[in-house]
This record gives structure tokens, C-alpha cells and sequence, in this order.
């Protein structure tokens, strides 16, 4: 049986809007350790965001409507492998909705970075976008397979 995790090393509030999830979304962000270069797509980004409202919690709202809330995980039972769908930890909740939206943006090429994170985020508000399909696949298969949901550990 794993151990479980004691203190996972939180990033700080970023220093613009004194945000964890922005500064979480500059991580997810950055690649080979550019983190200035990150910094300066999401900052452009927030400021895009500026001009619809609040842009920390129109991030939210993005988040929260990318964010899966049950998910589909392996089980081995008696030589057969069963989907079981579980709850999601809110910290990997929070993560997984980060990481879709950025793979979503990643996916659209021709275009700078903060034009398609920019993209997508406002397509995530809205309830729609790659991220949105992604959580909505998921709890797709989580509730085609909540027969085995009694195996859950």
C-alpha cells in the first residue's frame, strides 16, 4: 500500500494577481524551465481576459468547467481488468482541468500560444472547447461503468 503524500511542494501566489491557479497555469505553461517566457503568455492572457471581467475568476469558472469530478480508474478483479469510476481528489481535479486546457492550447498549431490558451479558455467558460469534451468524455465512461462501481477501494 502506497504512503501517502505528506507536503507536496505548493507554488506561491503569482505577483500580479496574487493567484495560486495562475501561478499554477505558468507552470503548466512553461517549458525547459522558461519561466519568464510562460509568465509573459498567461500575463497577456489575463490581460485579454481583463476586458470581460474579473480575470482570476474568469479562470476560475474556466477551470471549474474543465475540471473532471469522477474518473475512471483500472481495477484488477479475479483475472479481469474493470473500469471503476471514483471520485476525483480536488487537488488532481485541479490539475487534470490545467493540464486539459493546456494540451488543448498546445494542440492548435499556427498560432502563438497566448492566442490559443486565450482561445480555449474562453471556449472553456462557455462550456465548450478540447477540454470541456475531454471532462464530458469522462464522466462518459464513468457512467457507463458504474455497474463496478462496488469495487472501488
Amino acid at each position: 500500500m502506497r504512503r501517502p503524500v505528506k507536503n507536496r511542494n505548493q507554488p506561491g501566489p503569482d505577483e500580479i494577481y496574487g493567484s495560486v491557479k495562475v501561478s499554477k497555469l505558468i507552470n503548466y505553461v512553461m517549458e525547459r524551465g522558461k519561466k519568464d517566457t510562460a509568465r509573459k503568455i498567461v500575463y497577456k492572457v489575463m490581460e485579454e481576459l481583463k476586458k470581460d471581467g474579473d480575470p482570476v475568476a474568469l479562470l476560475e469558472q474556466a477551470l471549474e468547467n474543465a475540471s473532471p469530478t469522477v474518473e475512471v480508474r483500472s481495477r484488477r478483479v479475479g483475472g479481469a481488468n474493470y473500469q471503476v469510476p471514483r471520485e476525483v481528489n480536488p487537488n488532481r481535479k485541479l490539475a487534470l482541468g490545467l493540464r486539459w486546457i493546456v494540451e488543448a492550447a498546445e494542440g492548435t498549431k499556427g498560432k502563438p500560444m497566448n492566442e490559443s490558451l486565450l482561445t480555449e479558455l474562453k471556449a472553456a467558460i462557455k462550456n465548450e472547447g478540447v477540454a470541456v469534451t475531454k471532462k464530458e468524455t469522462t464522466h462518459r465512461m464513468a457512467e457507463a461503468n458504474k455497474a463496478f462501481a462496488h469495487f472501488a477501494w
